[in-house]
């Protein structure tokens, strides 16, 4: 669990140099922009380690940029199963990534476990699509739909501090 009170949330895709380096992205920069900060500690993770050390594909910084978002410190990690126990959020994009984590966790947590656009449930799509063998277009349709689960993700992170309704900004 998070320690001094904050929440941790991990956010999990295939290689992590698309989908979740660009949600944690964006998670961090709206936490930035909070009138009142919240206690969230984020971070990024992916289920395989094809790209360890990797910064985000440069089609997803290029993207990200154009939003006023810069992610090229980020690098690709593969997730750990101490990620387990340090984050209290693990949100998988897609359904075979939660389903990773899912065998890796077992059953004790969980609870813990979620896909992404859960938080999105207005969204027509349940899933974050990975773009890397797509064109540009593709991150773009990416970060839409992050930026549309960020918000109910925020609004449940600030709940859990105690703020009911979404957060200032």
């Amino acid at each position: 669990m998070s320690g001094e009170g904050s929440v941790g949330v991990l956010l999990v895709c295939m290689g992590n140099i698309c989908r979740s380096p660009m949600a944690e992205g964006v998670l961090r920069h709206r936490l930035a922009g909070l009138e009142r900060p919240l206690p969230v500690r984020v971070d990024s993770a992916g289920t395989h380690g094809y790209h360890r050390n990797a910064a985000p594909d440069p089609r997803a910084q290029a993207a990200m940029r154009r939003r006023g978002i810069e992610i090229a410190d980020l690098r690709a990690r593969k997730v750990v199963h101490e990620d387990l126990q340090r984050f209290d959020l693990i949100l998988a994009m897609d359904e075979d990534n939660l389903a990773f984590l899912q065998a890796m966790a077992g059953d004790s947590m969980a609870d813990r476990l979620r896909l992404f656009m859960d938080f999105a449930p207005q969204a027509r799509s349940r899933i974050v699509p990975d773009p890397y063998y797509g064109g540009n277009s593709g991150f773009e349709r990416v970060l839409d739909l992050i930026e549309e689960a960020n918000t109910g993700l925020l609004e449940d992170l600030a709940r859990r501090a105690g703020r009911p309704g979404p957060p200032a900004r």
